[in-house]
């Protein structure tokens, strides 16, 4: 299969690319799967509390689709992609699904609560997003450019401002990545455009190694103040990673309930 990526200009991001694995033995993997628990008052504000909170996730590293499992209860996983979300049964048979997702969040504020395609759409932006960081950097649809470093606690990071297409669903257009003096990611920020457009601060750490590619395993996020930085409190979102797979397949057979 031909890579979705092309050769790396930016002294930046090939610098984070390297520090993250490489691109040659990213280009390698075609798909990654990961045991999450999450938390934070995000998914209570959208009437989604405890939903997603201990749940596997499959993320394809080429074409945007995700899939979370269980989703909401052990018979039910869902299915992403950019234009269409469902929500299958064990046997892959289709219980509901929305076709144009991004369209029914006109309107949306942070406490708007969301259905269950909803909350399918929103995540499967999330995840592929986060799971492919930094490497879409490498994609030729992707726009990015280094802008000034950035100081908060003690050190100076170096940030990343990217420019997503339009056919690319994730948070928003634009958002910005935090790199430290070794290349490896230390905060995201971003705006959840489908949620009434609030800021974001997501932070990572515990970066661990995985055949050869390192990932983040603690994911925090808070809200973004218009100085740029987080606020103290409360906290909007929190992922925990505690298994990650990378296979070669082109779309790996996902996880079915027992």
């Amino acid at each position: 299969m031909k890579s979705a990526y092309k050769a790396v200009e930016q002294d930046l991001a090939q610098f984070a690319i390297e520090a993250h694995g490489g691109l040659e033995r990213w280009n390698r993997f075609s798909t990654v799967s990961a045991h999450l628990i999450q938390g934070g008052v995000f998914w209570g504000a959208k009437g989604k509390a405890g939903v997603l909170g201990d749940v596997t996730v499959t993320v394809d590293l080429r074409k945007e689709k995700v899939s979370h499992w269980p989703f909401g209860s052990p018979d039910r996983r869902s299915r992403f992609e950019p234009q269409r979300v469902a929500v299958e049964n064990a046997n892959g048979e289709v219980l509901e699904e929305l076709v144009q997702p991004r369209s029914s969040f006109k309107g949306h504020t942070f406490e708007t609560p969301w259905n269950d395609l909803q909350l399918a759409y929103f995540v499967g932006c999330a995840m592929w997003t986060y799971m492919n960081t930094p490497f879409f950097l490498a994609r030729p649809d992707i726009q990015s450019e280094e802008i000034e470093p950035w100081k908060e606690g003690g050190e100076t990071w170096r940030r990343m401002r990217v420019r997503f297409p339009t056919d690319i669903a994730t948070h928003s257009t634009e958002q910005t990545l935090y790199f430290d003096q070794q290349g490896l990611l230390k905060r995201h920020d971003y705006h959840v455009e489908i949620s009434g457009d609030i800021g974001a601060a997501h932070y990572v750490s515990e970066i661990k190694d995985f055949s050869g590619i390192v990932f983040p395993t603690k994911h925090r996020i808070f809200g973004l103040q218009p100085d740029g930085h987080a606020a103290p409190e409360p906290l909007v979102v929190s992922i925990d990673i505690d298994q990650l797979v990378l296979f070669y397949e082109t779309w790996c057979r996902l996880p079915r309930p027992a």
